[in-house]
């Protein structure tokens, strides 16, 4: 299968989905069929050409398949009896040219919400949006996340069924839960875009299979939702992080600080998208989080040189941005500008209120900010200590190499 396929495929999967929960409301059967129609077509396809209506195509094949599995089941519901005596049931024959779906009706976002349904816990939110909305095999899932095939097959379908055990119907969520369920939806493009830009384990810095459907997903959801200030905050803040990624290590995969990186590398097409897209939102919008942080990375990307960085309107935002989310990611980041505006001890001061936090506890970001705001001051051995302590605590090869290579300069 090319890469244009590929990327058709993924592209029309949700929507695909999407159609069928919504006609027969049955998730987790819809999805094992919708997943064979795009292995049917990813063989097809290439070997006898693109459909005229690639999505109607999708759908017809993925609802045969669907009949098929109830009727192995001795389940067929009557709406599935009547599209079984409408329609062939051999699904690995191509539709004829007037044997298809009309139905444009794009169901993404009521899928992303499902997906996210707060019965689910965070790790199946994030596997069962990859594999029902993102359109990744479980095999890719499961290389992304480092852990065995079998046991992210098991994850999603045990996240199937408790969707399935909710009895949560295809439909958006009530007016009084849209905005907290969107909420959860933004946070797991975001988690899923953060894995794939920094990878918590394993040999790898960047996964950008991650990032790339992270950046698709939230521009399906800008585009469903054109008037919503976060989501464009969140595509911003996706595409001016993923412009600086070609600077973000070197030739031997070693990571480069955001200070030393070759600013020649960023892609300006993508930092031009995403100050637009973040300048329009913050002024059509109330500000929040993903806006501000998006509103941060432009500061970042705008400036020529790391010496050139407005650092007092940065700390500005992480002063607006602690106030509406305060946690101790936003604080240890607050801490770095404080250190560039006011110095190395007035952000090793901020630093101190956030040890006794208990979600920091053995992470090993709040080793390593320590570690350079100290040598920042001077105090090499103090720092060396943390860089040492720090490497010990990350899973992710890269970052260790860096954190090494960090104390190795002050040993």
């Amino acid at each position: 299968m090319t890469t244009d396929f590929d990327g058709l495929l993924r592209e029309l999967a949700p929507q695909v989905l999407g159609t069928l929960v919504r006609r027969y409301d049955q998730f987790d059967t819809c999805e094992d069929a919708v997943q064979e129609a795009l292995l049917d077509a990813a063989v097809q396809w290439p070997r006898d050409g693109l459909p005229g209506n690639p999505r109607a195509w999708l759908v017809t094949v993925a609802s045969r398949r669907l009949v098929d599995q109830v009727r192995s089941e001795h389940a067929r519901r009557r709406r599935e009896e009547t599209v079984a005596v409408r329609e062939p049931a051999d699904a690995h024959v191509a539709p004829a040219p007037g044997d298809v779906s009309t139905d444009d009706h794009d169901d993404t976002l009521t899928l992303l919400f499902l997906c996210c349904h707060p019965a689910l816990s965070q790790p199946s939110q994030l596997a069962l949006t990859l594999r029902a909305v993102g359109g990744l095999t479980t095999a890719q899932i499961a290389r992304a996340f480092l852990v065995p095939e079998a046991t992210m097959a098991q994850r999603i379908s045990r996240a199937k069924q408790r969707v399935k055990a909710t009895g949560a119907r295809f439909a958006p969520p009530p007016e009084g839960e849209r905005a907290e369920r969107l909420r959860v939806v933004l946070h797991v493009l975001y988690l899923i875009f953060n894995e794939g830009y920094t990878a918590t384990s394993g040999p790898e810095l960047h996964r950008p299979e991650l990032t790339r459907e992270a950046i698709r997903l939230a521009r399906a959801v800008r585009r469903l939702l054109p008037g919503d200030g976060e989501a464009a905050g969140l595509l911003a803040l996706m595409l001016l992080t993923e412009a600086r990624r070609a600077a973000r290590a070197d030739a031997d995969g070693r990571l480069i600080p955001l200070a030393e990186q070759d600013r020649t590398l960023w892609d300006r097409d993508l930092v031009a998208e995403g100050v637009a897209l973040v300048s329009e939102a913050l002024a059509t919008s109330a500000a929040g989080p993903y806006q501000l942080q998006a509103a941060i990375a432009a500061v970042h990307d705008e400036a020529p040189t790391a010496a050139e960085t407005d650092w007092p309107q940065i700390l500005a935002l992480y002063d607006v941005l602690a106030a509406i989310e305060d946690n101790p990611v936003v604080r240890l980041n607050q801490a770095v500008a404080v250190a560039m505006v006011h110095g190395p001890r007035a952000g090793i001061d901020l630093l101190d209120t956030l040890t006794a936090d208990a979600r920091l506890t053995g992470h090993h970001r709040l080793l390593s900010v320590r570690a350079h705001l100290l040598e920042m001051a001077g105090d090499a051995p103090a720092a060396l200590a943390a860089y040492q302590q720090a490497a010990r605590q990350t899973t992710s090869l890269p970052e260790r190499r860096h954190l090494e290579d960090r104390a190795a300069r002050l040993s």
